[in-house]
């Protein structure tokens, strides 16, 4: 998440995950992987802001259209987490050379259990703070998705598709409550997707 949101109060990743493997054992990714050099940690951007993430984060804002209007799919924050009790989109730290898709991608699959195929990406939002940024990238269901399939990880003690009309109401992160206002004329722009609802 944004604006020094961290992997626990201390910014050290829980249960000791320290090593490449216990981190694919996590994340349930196969195959090859690509062991990036980890940048968690803290750092003061040029406003003076402190951020969790030294190369900057990501997160993903999956959107789709509800029965009233576009809904987008948010993380409930942990309580021992920063901002901890807020709603906002998974995210976080990106890795060194990692693109924002892909740490987007990364990180809702850590967060929520959503994997790339889940989802079809779309536009791209970069709130830069001068030595830090987090990017916004916009996404659509590629399949119905309801919350009780998610399986969350300890970052998120729930998830739900809320109403974009009434998040004004929601004790939103920070971060995502400052960038509504340059967000929702994108959420028309992020791919055809399949907007199947349902019981959440």
């Amino acid at each position: 998440m944004r604006c020094g949101s961290s992997v626990d109060g201390a910014g050290v990743l829980p249960g000791n995950l320290a090593r490449p493997d216990d981190a694919v054992a996590r994340t349930g990714f196969t195959g090859h992987v690509h062991v990036l050099a980890s940048t968690d940690g803290w750092t003061t951007c040029a406003l003076g802001h402190r951020h969790w993430g030294r190369a900057g984060a990501a997160g993903l804002l999956l959107h789709r259209d509800g029965e009233n209007g576009p809904e987008v799919l948010l993380q409930h924050r942990a309580e021992w987490s920063h901002h901890g009790g807020t709603w906002g989109t998974p995210g976080g730290a990106l890795h060194e050379g990692e693109a924002a898709d892909a740490g987007a991608l990364r990180e809702v699959q850590e967060e929520l259990g959503l994997r790339p195929d889940d989802v079809v990406l779309g536009a791209r939002s970069v709130d830069d703070h001068g030595g830090w940024s987090y990017t916004t990238v916009l996404a659509r269901p590629a399949r119905p998705i309801h919350v009780s399939d998610l399986r969350l990880d300890g970052e998120s003690d729930g998830a739900a598709w809320l109403p974009l009309a009434g998040l004004e109401e929601v004790d939103l992160h920070p971060g995502l409550a400052a960038s509504l206002s340059r967000l929702r004329p994108l959420l028309g722009h992020a791919g055809s997707g399949v907007d199947g609802h349902g019981s959440a």
